[in-house]
């Protein structure tokens, strides 16, 4: 039985992860700090099921505990990495910004550090969409210069890239970093938009609708992404570019991809999508934009389909109707 290593693996991503990889016959090391960024029950009643899984070995830590994650790699020797645990939150980062230092920078230099100690076969990394920050041209392309972020979160994973891909090309560790387009659906993070509209509306209380509704977001579904990220942890990068538009570095084994549906929604569709998954209409407050937000994604995605096949299957209609059916079921509403 081959094993996986999963970072954060009590979060939003790092539960349904972990869980499909379990499912298809991995052994997962799963670790997760369960801080209280959010609500620390939901992380732990994600990773209660987890537990119940044959093959599921849960760690306690924070990721910048020096020595901790070089200690996991040696004792487990992981053929693949998922490191998907991070300080969230464009807002946050604002507030409370070391946050951001100790869990993003020197966490995942704890990890670099492991796995030059002990190297996987496959690395996997989680960067963000927000890395684009200041680009205008769309959709945003895993080729394009993204030199302007416009928030200390998105700096950071930035530099994460930037860490990651040196650790490659000195030590030839094959490493995959993947920018995520706002991931949605059951389980999901309660700082999310979404999660934050749900509950109001269900609640009959107004909502907060920043830029006025002038926003447009390419959203993904979380199983559409899952997928996604298992068919990358096949797709190693190698030497030869699969073309011009291949984000794969010229001196190391190291590639860039985007996950996202390639299909921007504006935030009003979106805010339409969950009435109708609710019942209900909503209350709604315009207001200007917040600091660091930006006014729209869009992914490119010929690089993710050309490696995977993947494709974003379900539709926003459908993933939000799953999304309100948990979360009714959770919260026993």
């Amino acid at each position: 039985m081959r094993t996986a290593f999963v970072t954060g693996a009590a979060g939003f991503i790092g539960y349904h992860l972990s869980l499909r990889l379990l499912q298809t016959g991995w052994r997962v090391v799963g670790l997760d700090s369960l801080n209280a960024y959010y609500d620390p029950e939901l992380k732990r009643r994600r990773l209660a099921m987890l537990n119940r899984q044959e093959g599921f070995l849960p760690v306690t830590g924070k990721l910048e505990t020096p020595g901790l994650l070089t200690d996991i790699f040696a004792a487990h020797r992981p053929a693949r990495v998922f490191h998907l645990a991070a300080q969230a939150g464009v807002r946050h980062s604002i507030e409370a910004p070391r946050d951001y230092v100790e869990a993003n920078l020197l966490g995942t230099y704890e990890l670099l550090e492991a796995a030059r100690a002990h190297p996987p076969d496959h690395m996997l990394l989680a960067s963000t969409s927000s890395v684009y920050g200041a680009n205008a041209a769309m959709p945003y392309a895993e080729t394009d210069k993204a030199d302007s972020q416009m928030s200390f979160y998105a700096a950071t994973k930035k530099a994460n890239e930037a860490m990651a891909h040196s650790y490659a090309h000195l030590y030839d560790l094959p490493v995959t970093m993947f920018r995520f387009f706002t991931v949605y659906g059951p389980w999901g993070r309660p700082d999310m938009a979404y999660f934050k509209f749900t509950r109001a509306i269900l609640s009959g209380e107004t909502i907060d609708v920043y830029n006025n509704g002038r926003m447009r977001r390419d959203f993904t579904y979380i199983d559409d992404l899952v997928g996604a990220i298992l068919g990358l942890a096949e797709a190693v990068p190698g030497e030869v570019p699969v073309g011009d538009h291949d984000s794969l570095s010229p001196v190391a084994p190291f590639r860039v991809v985007n996950i996202g549906a390639s299909q921007p929604v504006e935030l009003m569709t979106f805010i339409r999508a969950i009435e109708t998954a609710c019942g209900r209409p909503a209350e709604m407050r315009m207001l200007p934009m917040q600091p660091g937000d930006v006014p729209a994604t869009w992914a490119e995605t010929r690089l993710l389909r050309d490696l995977t096949g993947a494709g974003m299957d379900t539709p926003l209609a459908t993933g939000m109707q799953h999304f309100v059916d948990w979360y009714r079921d959770y919260y026993r509403i």
